[in-house]
């Protein structure tokens, strides 16, 4: 692997492997150190779908090149945030009057503080004509010392937005960052430098669209509300200053990190292109990684809500599995990023969902929702979908308790669908 930029991926502590970037070929690499493949531990991190091989060779990846994965094995590409525009990032490439970095380079700024539980560290220098990974280490090291002196007293919007500025946010297409409350006296720093159980890890989406002119956060906190009502798992979830939504993250539990893949990033099916983008594909990799039928139950169950409810942003990446480290398998996430949608004040037509049901992206009907049922041996389908479809009023009644706009609340509400 000589002549390639690297970089040493672990996860529980132990380096399970090293990444390698050929740049003139765009292409990538992966070899697993042969002390891991030894020890004959964690057989299923990378379920056996086909991309990463449990084998000592180099491993080629030229089949991944695009914006969804980088050139990178999927399971890696999963690490890195949607967007890069955090002040490490800017600041780096501003001193540099350089315009990108290299995706090795973006590991080597997740380094440990990801989302989920892979670990990325610099394994040999960068060619000289690029800032070396050491380099980039320096400028997080000293990011993150400005954050340690970041703590703050209460959970208030005050809080929060100091902690965006410093640069901690998760990426995506909606300002998130990432926050840790102390249990004991609500101290909150950001939320990549902690795991302990001393803390409660959230994610919080914040308020500060000014293009947006309805409370796209209350809509999601109020969805959350009747999603448990449903029965259907989510992490415990508040409104900060009524109006900044904070889940729990369910990659940070009981003081540990949990390792997560995406079902795009076990499978490599690119989460923006409709070609493997199904609900019946979703259940196969579900089957296939032999979660319990209980949770083969409340994927249907999601579905189900996705389609009344108007989650049409339902893609590859907004379902997760994560792996159980002493049994050595996988099960499926609480759901995550569930809400309306689209924007209820603007006027859409033929709608397309992210994923297709029975070949279908719209319009879905009863029959749509029962083949998969009866495939998949769910049990009471039409008392899911009429427990699921109780929640319609009172969503009315959450939208009217937390203030949302009339008009807002009569769109989505208008917009909710009955299958039966």
């Amino acid at each position: 692997m000589m002549g390639e930029e690297m970089i040493a991926v672990s996860l529980f502590g132990q380096e399970i492997g090293r990444i390698g970037y050929q740049e003139n070929e765009h292409r990538s690499t992966f070899q697993y150190n042969p002390s891991f493949l030894e020890s004959n531990s964690m057989l299923n991190i990378f379920p056996a779908t086909g991309i990463i091989k449990r084998m000592g060779f180099v491993q080629l990846y030229g089949q991944f090149n695009g914006e969804t994965f980088k050139g990178l094995p999927p399971q890696f590409a999963d690490s890195l945030p949607d967007l890069f525009g955090s002040v490490v990032f800017q600041a780096w490439l501003d001193g540099k009057q350089q315009n990108s970095i290299s995706v090795l380079e973006q590991l080597a700024y997740v380094g440990n503080r990801g989302m989920g539980a892979l670990e990325y560290s610099p394994a040999v220098e960068l060619k000289q004509a690029k800032i070396d990974l050491d380099e980039i280490v320096l400028v997080v090291k000293e990011v993150l010392s400005a954050k340690r002196s970041a703590r703050q007293e209460m959970l208030d919007s005050q809080a929060l937005l100091n902690i965006f500025r410093i640069g901690s946010s998760a990426g995506g297409a909606r300002p998130k960052i990432l926050i840790s409350e102390n249990k004991l006296d609500g101290n909150v720093i950001p939320g990549d430098l902690e795991v302990s159980n001393e803390y409660n890890h959230y994610l919080v989406k914040l308020a500060i669209d000014e293009d947006v002119k309805y409370p796209r956060e209350i809509v999601e906190y109020c969805y959350y509300r009747i999603i448990r009502n449903t029965g259907i798992r989510m992490m415990e979830s508040k409104l900060i200053d009524q109006k900044h939504f904070a889940t729990l993250r369910f990659d940070r539990q009981d003081g540990e990190k949990k390792h997560i893949l995406t079902a795009s990033g076990i499978t490599g099916w690119d989460y923006k292109k409709a070609t493997n983008s199904s609900y019946e594909n979703l259940f196969k990799l579900s089957s296939f990684l032999q979660i319990p039928h209980v949770q083969i139950e409340e994927l249907f169950e999601r579905m189900v809500f996705n389609i009344i409810y108007g989650n049409v942003d339902d893609h590859l990446k907004n379902h997760s599995f994560i792996y159980n480290q002493q049994t050595d398998s996988w099960e499926l996430s609480p759901a995550y990023d569930i809400t309306f949608a689209l924007n209820p004040l603007l006027s859409f037509k033929n709608t397309r969902r992210a994923l297709s049901i029975n070949g279908k992206r719209s319009n879905i009907s009863l029959n749509d929702v029962l083949t998969i049922s009866e495939a998949y041996t769910i049990k009471d389908a039409l008392g899911i979908i009429g427990r699921i479809e109780s929640q319609m009023e009172e969503l009315l009644t959450l939208f009217e308790q937390y203030h949302v706009p009339k008009l807002v609340a009569e769109r989505i509400h208008s917009s909710c669908i009955r299958l039966t």
